[in-house]
């Protein structure tokens, strides 16, 4: 059984973990014992599998984890098929995967990474080496969300310009628009309420004309 070098960090280490939930897939009970108190320390919430199915089966259940930590040889699905599961369902696709083995040959490396993994560590494991690889994939993570934020927020901002552009109700005597709630609003509000334009108040040359005309100067 490898030897894994663990060490208890201060508040200060512990705060930088970030909240996210983490699977361990190991069927070695001491590696998933050390990984859980090493990423319970780091602040990031853990679930357990003993094997590549009960992995799949935690995975498929919901709102599971966002990063995984897969070792590469377990009973039934071993880890470089759980990877390639992960990446072809769509719902977990975003997910983070180290996969973690003994094999550390080039060829090996490279067969991990093709069947899907975004890192790849080496037993026996380096506590400081691990902690700084799960917070990469943390911080992949938080893009990712970041992005997706950003995606809706435009998405969303082209629904505003489509209700814009599309046809819009407004009364041919008063001008009025006609608003989802089927309230009658003037032009500037409704546009106002729907985009960030602002509005100059001025008079065009056919209204000066007809309102100059009002005017009696001589008198």
């Amino acid at each position: 059984m490898a030897a894994h070098r663990l060490r208890r960090f201060g508040a200060a280490e512990r705060a930088e973990g970030i909240d996210v939930r983490a699977l361990i897939a190991d069927d070695d009970r001491v590696t998933t014992a050390i990984l859980s108190e090493a990423l319970r320390q780091w602040n990031v919430e853990v679930a357990v599998a003993h094997d590549g199915q009960a992995a799949w089966e935690l995975l498929g259940a919901g709102d599971g984890p966002a990063l995984a930590i897969v070792d590469w040889m377990m009973p039934g699905i071993d880890g470089p098929e759980l990877c390639r599961r992960i990446r072809q369902d769509p719902a977990l696709a975003h997910m983070y995967v180290i996969l973690l083995t003994g094999r550390r040959s080039r060829e090996d490396v490279v067969a991990g990474l093709d069947a899907g993994a975004d890192d790849y560590v080496v037993k026996p494991f380096d506590a400081d080496e691990l902690r700084a690889r799960v917070h990469v994939g943390i911080r992949v993570l938080k893009l990712q969300e970041r992005l997706a934020e950003r995606v809706a927020e435009l998405q969303t901002a082209l629904l505003k310009v489509k209700q814009l552009s599309g046809l819009l109700p407004i009364c041919s005597y008063c001008k009025r628009i006609r608003s989802d709630q089927n309230y009658w609003e003037q032009v500037d509000r409704y546009v106002a309420q729907h985009s960030d334009a602002e509005f100059s108040h001025g008079i065009c040359p056919d209204c000066f004309k007809t309102v100059i005309a009002k005017f009696d100067f001589e008198h």
